[in-house]
């Protein structure tokens, strides 16, 4: 197994951060890598804010419901869906950008983002660093639009906390590989049997590290995915001038 397959399987979500900044030779190498991830159609939809200040690192904290290690770490990057860049490319060819308001943009932009977050996060721990991805900066889009100054036909889709860790999680096991590889089609007969297998080995881990109000997989997925859990979104994406029409 070479480096980098061993910096990705080795990979944790890292919640605790030592009082040391992230050197500007580091954060310039990781979102250098970052802008070098391939984009649908090269359209180069993605862009990064990069967070420093502590007050607004604070705010952004608070806007993800109290998630205290934004603040703690010393960088903290927005991955925002970004369509307003290509509309003044549009502009400067004379046409009307209107692939803004369809599905298969919405569904485009939010996989080059994805694949931005993950290449900064297999960059960031190549350099030795902790990471931990922000789902919940969607919980208030709106204060977050303001906060970053963004404009029209973007949407911030997720952060990422960045920072030297100050310990080490625990490396949290996965379902088991037949429910994630499927040969040649979809192999649907057998989830039922891998999920119930994968609940009872996680009640176990889950008391061994001190998680066990988590219950297992099942009761952590079932207790989000029964209802809207980020119901600001559409309202806000709407807002921003991203909407599905086709």
């Amino acid at each position: 197994m070479n480096e980098t397959l061993r910096t990705l399987n080795a990979h944790r979500s890292i919640r605790a951060y030592k009082d040391e900044p992230v050197s500007e030779e580091m954060l310039d190498a990781l979102i250098s890598a970052v802008q070098r991830a391939p984009t649908s159609i090269n359209g180069q939809g993605v862009s990064v804010v990069v967070v420093r200040d502590a007050a607004k690192r604070a705010r952004i904290a608070e806007l993800a419901g109290g998630q205290p290690y934004i603040a703690q770490a010393p960088v903290f990057l927005c991955f925002v869906m970004d369509y307003y860049k290509t509309q003044l490319a549009c502009h400067r060819k004379g046409v009307e950008q209107v692939t803004h308001r369809t599905l298969e943009a919405i569904l485009a932009g939010a996989t080059d983002v994805g694949i931005a977050l993950g290449w900064a996060i297999a960059a960031a721990e190549s350099l030795g660093l902790g990471v931990v991805p922000i789902g919940g900066i969607r919980k208030s889009p709106k204060e977050m639009v303001e906060l970053l100054g963004l404009p029209p036909l973007t949407f911030p889709l997720v952060g990422l906390v960045l920072g030297h860790p100050a310990d080490e999680s625990q490396l949290k096991p996965r379902l088991p590989m037949a429910s994630f590889r499927h040969d040649e089609r979809y192999h649907l007969e057998d989830l039922p049997g891998l999920i119930e297998s994968y609940d009872q080995f996680m009640k176990i881990w889950l008391k061994e590290v001190g998680l066990e109000r988590e219950g297992d997989w099942s009761q952590k997925v079932a207790s989000v995915y029964q209802h809207s859990y980020f119901p600001e979104v559409l309202s806000v994406a709407k807002a921003q001038g991203l909407t599905v029409e086709s």
